[in-house]
């Protein structure tokens, strides 16, 4: 992707942070390992809602507050571009968090904090690959279309397909990345990836769409094949799951003798 002899980057697709080599690669591998573990005992039944939800929102903060580093850092310099990485970064995912919030609260009837920060992260996620190429005003749709998108992808299209992924892996890094991969076709603005060697910079166009919906597909081909592979791999060799009754009386106890609280 970042190469200058990548098969991605000859093609000239567009990924600032991470969006195709950490997110959506992440997603779907993590969809892989949900599907082949299958779903916790349990599910579906009993209640799994989050241990702390305090703790849930310090570590979605601290997300927040590191991802600055995660986009503005990799203009690899303190200037314009970094800039307006941090700023997009800011704005889609404070969008993407009221875009969750509102949609719970219209489908489910009240808004929750667990949704506020799972919107976040779907921001933070979505922005990742658009942070050097996109203004504010793309910053905010991508935030917008971000927090609906996943909100669907981790509630109603989880619960379609049937498959147990606690922490929304792929509904959130997964479909958050794809959604913030092609939506950087969308509203790329030129001047602010200009090289001496590439005047016009990456412009949003739908030639631009379609280059990153090649590196999406590659991406999630990819990994979700050889993700496949080595889960089965390792499932043969050593096995993925404890036992059902080590998994109900818990983890922390079975595996580390101890547990917190």
């Amino acid at each position: 992707m970042w190469s200058a002899t990548g098969w991605l980057g000859t093609l000239g697709a567009a990924d600032f942070a991470g969006g195709t080599a950490v997110h959506i690669n992440a997603g779907i591998a993590g969809l892989m390992a949900a599907l082949v573990m299958g779903k916790r005992t349990g599910y579906g039944r009993d209640n799994m809602m989050p241990y702390n939800l305090s703790y849930a929102v310090i570590g979605a903060s601290l997300l927040w507050v590191g991802w600055f580093g995660f986009n503005a850092g990799s203009a690899v310099g303190a200037n314009g571009r970094a800039g307006m990485a941090m700023a997009v970064t800011q704005i889609a995912t404070a969008a993407a968090a009221l875009a969750w919030a509102f949609a719970e609260w219209l489908v489910k009837g009240k808004p929750s904090v667990l949704g506020a920060i799972s919107g976040a992260v779907a921001g933070l996620v979505a922005i990742t690959p658009a942070s050097g190429f996109v203004l504010p005003g793309g910053g905010l749709a991508i935030g917008i279309v971000a927090g609906l998108v996943c909100f669907w992808s981790a509630t109603s299209l989880k619960h379609k397909l049937g498959y147990d992924d606690s922490l929304d892996a792929f509904g959130v890094h997964g479909v958050g990345g794809i959604v913030g991969a092609l939506l950087t076709g969308v509203f790329a603005y030129g001047p602010l990836s200009a090289t001496p060697s590439s005047p016009q910079g990456i412009v949003g166009s739908w030639h631009q769409v379609v280059i990153q919906a090649e590196a999406v597909a590659a991406t999630l081909v990819w990994s979700g094949v050889v993700s496949f592979i080595l889960l089965k791999i390792v499932d043969l060799v050593i096995g993925l799951r404890v036992k059902p009754e080590e998994e109900i009386e818990g983890l922390d106890i079975v595996l580390h003798g101890e547990q917190l609280g």
